[in-house]
């Protein structure tokens, strides 16, 4: 899917260092425990339902997975299941043909190149069936805590909205939300921003009356009222 700014996600004025650092901080004090909300136990179980949710939530890949983990949760055991066996587990989520050829043959490609392990570098991730830039951050960021900043409809959005990282395509939000953040705080800033815009500055009608952030977004048309 191409992510790219729209009459929804305008490019606001850029916030200066000071904004930016008060902004985060007043994220991480809202939700100062904030993950991910699929549903893993480690690092390939993560590659798995990231593929698996493009085009898709979260809420979808985790009753898919929740199953389908119980049977297939190793490269090996995944390979041994089979695409044909594969289908059923995965058949509610968008895109699931395809979905199904890439974990297959991403699995292979674990036992084949990596003794069944999830490489650690964006390169060799990127490199696998289904596995895009967006994809790769998430697994770097989350199963390996580096600080790899995935730029998803929800980034994109804030970044462009608040002024936070404006940019016109999800590689210009995220080089810029990298080169702003301090670098111990952007694996976790990964799960603040997601969250930040699935529940408050949504698409279409940010709830900015109980913003955390609501003083320091430069977004010109907030919508104070839950009226």
């Amino acid at each position: 899917m191409i992510i790219k700014a729209d009459k929804e996600t305008p490019l606001a004025k850029a916030m200066n260092k000071k904004e930016i650092k008060e902004f985060i901080r007043l994220l991480a004090k809202a939700r100062p425990d904030a993950k991910t909300e699929l549903n893993y136990s480690s690092p390939y179980t993560l590659l798995v339902s990231v593929v698996l949710s493009a085009q898709a939530t979260d809420i979808s890949v985790n009753k898919a997975t929740n199953k389908l983990f119980k049977i297939a949760s190793t490269p090996e055991a995944m390979v041994a299941l089979g695409e044909e066996k594969l289908v059923p587990f995965i058949n509610s989520i968008g895109l699931w043909r395809a979905k199904s050829r890439n974990i297959i043959a991403l699995s292979k490609q674990l036992i084949e190149n990596y003794n069944g392990q999830v490489p650690q570098t964006r390169e060799a991730l990127e490199a696998l069936p289904g596995v895009g830039r967006k994809t790769a951050n998430v697994v770097l960021s989350v199963a390996f805590d580096q600080p790899a900043m995935a730029v998803d409809t929800h980034i994109f959005r804030i970044g462009n909205r608040t002024g936070l990282a404006p940019g016109k395509t999800p590689l210009d939000v995220e080089k810029n939300l990298v080169t702003n953040i301090p670098r111990e705080l952007i694996a976790k800033s990964h799960h603040w921003l997601i969250l930040h815009g699935r529940y408050c500055c949504k698409a279409k009608k940010p709830e900015c009356w109980h913003c955390p952030v609501v003083q320091i977004c430069h977004y010109q048309d907030k919508n104070i009222s839950p009226f």
